[in-house]
């Protein structure tokens, strides 16, 4: 009875100084860290010429490039199930503060990595392995994060507490693209080639040394601390009690992950460099415009965890679904007339792409304490491994077809599907997981 009159008493607390600054602190370390991961694909056009064959052309070096910004994601699984494995075992701060670590490093290295006309193929091979390392970083980090903050705040607060940790990453692609269009405006082509793209990578390591220092400051979750003191941990391997017991959970968490991988890696990485190739669009207006929408995706992602504590989960997924499909068809249907209103229907369709503050909701829903991190690691980086690392490649095919329209396709047809979950969780009225 004790339990539950304090489990009671903490979900109708008002957000206090502690939770702030924990938010805060989680959500500035989380920037620093998902610029290291993001900045690649700013850069996928450059790093595709400078570490394959000379010769390739624009649209094959893309692709190449591309394909190694991929393997990040099929990385994910196993940095995720092995972080959470520790995270739902000894605590949820040493795996969030080691995943930043990982990222750093590689992200530093890449920074000073010859290029393929000093060390020839082993070059590729290189920037491939420090990607591989830097997905096994971004596997435990993000549900990580978004389990830590989750439990630091009154559950009626969650929506917002993980919006505001997602508004946080995105904003490490504000950051990212910012980066990117400040250097290809003051930087000529033969700069950038030769020194300009380093800078971006050396100045990633130095923020993911920061992000380390700043989560010092960070305490262990509440939610953990108690099921450690009634020793409620899970005494079993957590990934099989997952999914030997929760596999509704894991498929519909899944399902989710492939709408945000829709809106994340189509219409807010990939399309700054589409414009160039597909739609010719100038490099400094497109990475400007991309900056538009990076911010726009920031706010878009808070007002989205807002509309979950307002309204619900399913109706929050539904409206922006919906609004994510639209606004995407509208931005690429312009640029394939010309582009004339570029800056303003890109920031929109990024702002519906705030959808990434929505479905970590979901997903936090979606797992028991006890299971929870290594619930939503291996839902989510399962799921983003299989979207993450086929939708560069899909996408940079279908850019080729179609008018130009392939990525809006694509992204509809995802959209859909959140659509039609968000209309499956208003019918069967899934519990929240305490």
């Amino acid at each position: 009875m004790s339990a539950i009159v304090d489990t009671d008493l903490a979900d109708r607390r008002p957000l206090g100084r502690g939770d702030a600054k924990t938010l805060i602190l989680s959500a500035l370390g989380g920037a620093l860290e998902f610029y290291d991961f993001v900045i690649f694909a700013y850069f996928a056009k450059t790093l595709g010429h400078l570490f394959f064959p000379p010769g390739t052309s624009d649209w094959i070096a893309q692709l190449q490039a591309f394909s190694i910004f991929a393997v990040g994601y099929l990385a994910r699984p196993l940095g995720g199930i092995v972080m959470a494995h520790f995270g739902d075992r000894v605590g949820r701060k040493r795996m969030f503060t080691l995943s930043v670590f990982l990222m750093a490093v590689p992200t530093l290295i890449i920074g000073v990595l010859p290029t393929y006309a000093t060390i020839g193929v082993l070059a590729p091979v290189l920037l491939t392995l420090l990607r591989v390392v830097q997905g096994i970083a971004i596997g435990g980090e993000v549900p990580g994060a978004w389990v830590f903050v989750a439990e630091h705040v009154p559950r009626r607060r969650v929506g917002l507490a993980c919006a505001s940790l997602s508004s946080g990453l995105t904003v490490g692609i504000l950051i990212g693209s910012l980066v990117a269009a400040g250097m290809n405006a003051r930087l000529s082509p033969e700069a950038m080639l030769d020194h300009g793209w380093r800078i971006a990578f050396l100045l990633g390591g130095v923020f993911g040394f920061l992000a380390v220092y700043l989560r010092r400051w960070l305490s262990e979750t509440p939610v953990f601390t108690a099921m450690r003191e009634r020793k409620q941990l899970t005494t079993e391997l957590p990934a099989l009690v997952v999914v030997r017991d929760h596999l509704p959970g894991v498929l519909l968490s899944m399902v989710v992950t492939w709408v945000l991988t829709a809106a994340i890696v189509v219409v807010i990485l990939m399309t700054p460099t589409l414009m160039q190739t597909a739609f010719h669009v100038d490099a400094s207006h497109a990475f400007t415009a991309g900056s538009l929408a990076a911010l726009a995706l920031c706010i878009g992602c808070v007002l989205g965890g807002l509309l979950v504590d307002w309204q619900g989960r399913a109706r929050a997924l539904l409206v922006v679904s919906t609004g994510l499909a639209v606004s995407t068809y509208a931005l690429y249907l312009d640029l394939r007339s010309g582009g004339a209103n570029l800056y303003v229907l890109y920031p929109v369709a990024g702002l519906f792409a705030g959808v990434a503050g929505i479905v970590p909701s979901v997903l936090i829903a979606a797992f028991p304490p006890a299971v929870r991190f290594s619930g939503i690691s291996l839902s989510y980086n399962v799921a983003y491994a299989i979207c993450g690392a086929a939708t560069p490649v899909l996408v940079g095919i279908l850019a080729k077809s179609g008018g130009g329209l392939g990525p809006a396709h694509y992204v509809g047809a995802v959209a859909l599907v959140g659509i039609a979950t968000s209309l499956y969780l208003m019918r069967t009225r899934r519990p929240f997981h305490g």
